[in-house]
């Protein structure tokens, strides 16, 4: 048996692993690479052949994840996409997204980008139509045989809705091997998700290090910090409160989290407008699979018949909508996309409010390095947006309260987990990251190998 790493190897996008025994080769998770801003380039050409791939296991649908997927199957790939039911519903909207986003850049260059070239766009709407054709979607804790030698069960492990571990049993010239990917670890008590499950025991475990060196901040909670911050920006200095947020998992949590403060009555009634038509569409699919949210969620839901709405709750869907949010003149709430605010709608609410004294701004996730919103959380004083220099009048403010990755620590825990682990394996995560994680593990006499890309080991 052999693993060859092709993505997310000392970094976090284009998570994409290749696993071969004997006669059977098995892709887990093809993600989109865009830690390089060699967003095309980097995704357009596949080490391997495409039609060699046997199947492809997909552990959730965020699109470092799934994103290159139709991309596969434009190159050749013939067989199945064995994921989740919720992750397949979020993965094929995220898929059409992208098409969007491609279309966009290569048909809205404003005018000081004319003399920029914009690559053709990866896929196109028929190319996600193929690829939701190829969804299996399987259970949770239910083993499946693959074929005769390869067992698969799917370990719910938080972070997204549908998010899961992979765990393969696979035999070989009569001998079982054990091995794990656990995609993104989430974190107990989140909003809406279960905490992760522990995973069964592996000879190998392939695990992200997203969060490696870093801890949640423990010293309050979400509760309080939304009641805090909107009480300061909203009530005490009347304006508006801007929270970037990804359409698919952090706005769902945001959303409940408000629902339930204002539902308590901790604070007066303000206006929430969520200015986002992939968030409306993903917060529909989170609706129909409430069964397989949290406790909390669920009594939420029998109390109020609806975790994600309230009379002072709007979803925008056209830019006219969106034009009325940014002209209301009371205080308001304004959830938009994209996190990071490299793109999407988000970008609007900036433009018009980044010279704004009443306005603050709110970060509830990770920006990579060199996004705009990384240049706002280091304290960049100008910052450039549709072509002008504004000054960041604007307050800045960030919490990791509703980061839907486990810290040092829950990673640390998954680990240890593991009583026979033969080897570990680290991915997914920036290079202090994965360093930090490797001392510690180290240190407990685990046998650590961090993978560079293309590389291959013999299991």
């Amino acid at each position: 048996m052999k693993l060859t790493v092709w993505g997310a190897a000392q970094q976090v996008t284009g998570s994409m692993y290749l696993l071969q025994t004997q006669n059977y080769n098995i892709l887990i998770d093809c993600g989109l690479d865009y830690e390089k801003g060699t967003y095309q380039e980097e995704n357009l050409n596949f080490p391997f052949d495409p039609e060699d791939i046997d199947v492809v296991i997909l552990t959730h649908a965020h699109i470092d994840h799934s994103g290159n997927l139709p991309t596969l199957i434009r190159m050749g790939y013939k067989g199945q996409i064995l994921c989740t039911a919720p992750t397949a519903e979020l993965a094929e909207i995220l898929m059409l997204d992208s098409v969007n986003l491609f279309l966009n850049k290569q048909n809205k260059k404003h005018k000081w980008q004319k003399n920029k070239s914009t690559p053709k766009p990866l896929y196109l709407q028929k190319h996600v139509a193929d690829t939701t054709e190829r969804f299996v979607t399987l259970n949770f804790n239910k083993s499946f045989k693959i074929n005769h030698n390869i067992e698969l069960t799917f370990i719910p492990v938080g972070h997204l809705l549908g998010a899961a571990a992979v765990s393969l049993k696979i035999t070989e010239d009569g001998i079982e091997k054990k091995i794990a990917f656990t995609g993104d670890i989430g974190r107990s008590n989140y909003p809406i998700l279960n905490d992760p499950q522990p995973l069964p025991q592996v000879d190998y475990l392939v695990c992200e290090a997203t969060y490696g060196g870093r801890l949640h901040g423990t010293d309050e909670t979400l509760e309080h910090k939304l009641t805090e911050v909107i009480k300061e920006t909203c009530i005490k200095n009347p304006g508006r409160l801007i929270i970037p947020a990804f359409s698919i998992g952090r706005t769902q949590s945001l959303i409940f989290k408000l629902n339930q403060i204002f539902s308590k009555g901790l604070l007066p009634p303000i206006k929430v407008f969520v200015d986002s038509p992939l968030a409306h569409l993903a917060t529909d699919i989170y609706r129909k699979y409430a069964d397989i949210t949290n406790k909390e969620a669920k009594e939420f839901y029998k109390e109020n018949g609806d975790n994600y709405d309230l009379e002072n709750f709007s979803f925008l869907y056209t830019q006219k909508e969106s034009l009325s949010a940014i002209n209301y003149l009371d205080p308001c709430i304004i959830i938009s996309s994209a996190g990071m605010l490299e793109g999407g709608r988000i970008q609007d609410h900036l433009y018009y409010n980044i010279q704004n004294y009443y306005c603050t701004i709110l970060f509830i996730g990770y920006c990579a390095k060199g996004t705009l919103g990384d240049r706002l959380l280091r304290g960049d004083p100008i910052v450039r947006l549709r072509g002008r220099d504004l000054m960041v009048y604007a307050g800045i403010q960030k919490t990791d309260l509703l980061s839907g990755h486990a810290d040092h620590n829950g990673l640390m825990e998954v680990i240890r987990n593991q009583k026979s682990l033969k080897r570990l394996f680290f991915v997914h995560g920036d290079v202090s990251g994965i360093n930090a994680l490797e001392k510690s593990a180290r240190d407990e006499g685990y046998n650590v190998s961090i993978p560079k890309r293309g590389e291959c080991f013999v299991l």
